[in-house]
């Protein structure tokens, strides 16, 4: 396996391409060939995310592509907001002269605001007919579908034999997908049924998606999808599960790295747990803590908090058996030996040292089992503070 450029137009049969004006933006990505998708579990669910649940459910599991918006998430609009969602999948499917179930809608922006159809009725042709495979055309889709989003966020592989699977996304606040506000989209010419690539996707997601926090709100949007056109044969599943994980925690982290006023990435490895879930659940709670997510924006050792939230994640723990340890990935520092705590002068200095570099990585042994879990999130700033208080206005 081997990374390459292109994002989704790397993919065979992926055609994009987007438009971006102030807030607004419309991407459009065709591909035809069974689909899968895994949806917030925010009970408060956006239109576009019902809309494409049911389309999902109406069309055999086939779709012929997707059209996404940025500047309004269209949630908690209800019966309009259904409407809207609909005109949108509505708008691709008259063009496509396919039916409007076979098309994904995804919306991302403010809650709560009608949708200004005309803006995107207006841009639609524009978007269409400059639709390609080209990186450029893949990037101006990633580029449609950013709010506060400082970077596009893009990444691609290919497999031994040829099989390429590229994904996009958009995240940088309202961030801790329960499947935000986090959208991705994601493609590959391999030949899978919708029941492959939904089990498939939903092994990845669990290992990415959701194991990443900025801030612990679970958006109204949330929405991985995944399309397979096939072009590229049969793959080996081991291989294909293993290329679909790395697409979907690259973008993981890459939404972590970028969230809303961070400087730095903080990666969380719980290792020794009693299961998977409880190294999840001490993982994600440390990345969470917005005690300890201040502690690494101003350097400032105060381990304690890491432990704190490990003790309140739920998960089992002796504290007599924890150990903690930061890392930059290069020098690395023990603040607690088997439930021991180190706070001398020399290992505080040190740890601060470390505490300076991005990213910033925290390991946890629990020495109760053998399971091990990573989560990714991101430092708290001032400058998350001043985006939210401003974010309409």
């Amino acid at each position: 396996m081997k990374a390459i450029e292109g994002g989704i137009c790397a993919v065979k049969g992926v055609k994009a391409y987007g438009t971006k004006e102030g807030k607004m933006g419309l991407a459009i990505m065709l591909a035809k060939g069974p689909a899968a998708a895994v949806f917030t579990r925010n009970k408060v669910k956006a239109a576009p995310v019902v809309v494409s649940g049911e389309h999902l459910k109406e069309c055999g599991q086939m779709f012929n592509g997707i059209i996404a918006n940025s500047g309004n998430a269209n949630a908690f609009t209800h019966e309009q907001g259904i409407k809207d969602a609909i005109s949108m999948a509505n708008l691709l499917a008259d063009k496509l002269k396919v039916d409007p179930h076979t098309i994904g809608v995804s919306s991302t922006g403010v809650i709560g605001r009608p949708m200004n159809m005309k803006w995107y009725t207006d841009h639609f042709e524009e978007v269409f007919k400059n639709l390609g495979n080209t990186p450029e055309c893949s990037e101006k889709a990633n580029r449609a579908i950013m709010t506060t989003d400082l970077v596009p966020k893009s990444y691609a592989v290919e497999l031994e034999g040829g099989i390429r699977i590229g994904g996009i996304a958009k995240g940088s606040g309202m961030i801790e997908p329960n499947m935000g506000t986090m959208l991705s989209f994601i493609f590959t010419d391999a030949k899978l049924s919708h029941d492959e690539l939904q089990e498939r996707l939903k092994i990845a997601v669990d290992k990415s998606y959701n194991m990443i926090v900025v801030d612990g709100d679970t958006s109204t949007n949330d929405n991985v999808f995944i399309i397979a056109t096939g072009e590229s044969g049969r793959p080996d599943m081991s291989k294909f599960q293993e290329g679909l994980e790395k697409v979907c925690m690259e973008l993981a982290k890459k939404i972590a790295r970028d969230g809303e006023g961070a400087t730095k990435l903080i990666e969380v490895t719980v290792e020794g747990a009693k299961s998977v879930e409880d190294a999840r659940k001490a993982a994600k709670a440390v990345v969470r803590s917005p005690l300890f997510k201040s502690a690494v924006y101003g350097k400032d050792p105060n381990w304690g908090r890491a432990v704190c939230a490990v003790g309140y994640s739920s998960c089992d723990v002796d504290p007599r058996k924890v150990t903690l340890e930061f890392s930059n990935g290069k020098d690395s520092i023990k603040l607690v030996d088997a439930g021991i705590p180190k706070s001398d002068e020399a290992t505080l200095a040190k740890a601060k040292e470390i505490m300076g570099f991005d990213p910033l990585y925290v390991k946890v042994s629990l020495e109760l089992g053998d399971a091990k879990a990573t989560a990714w999130g991101c430092d708290l700033t001032h400058e998350y503070v001043n985006i939210n208080a401003s974010y309409t206005t």
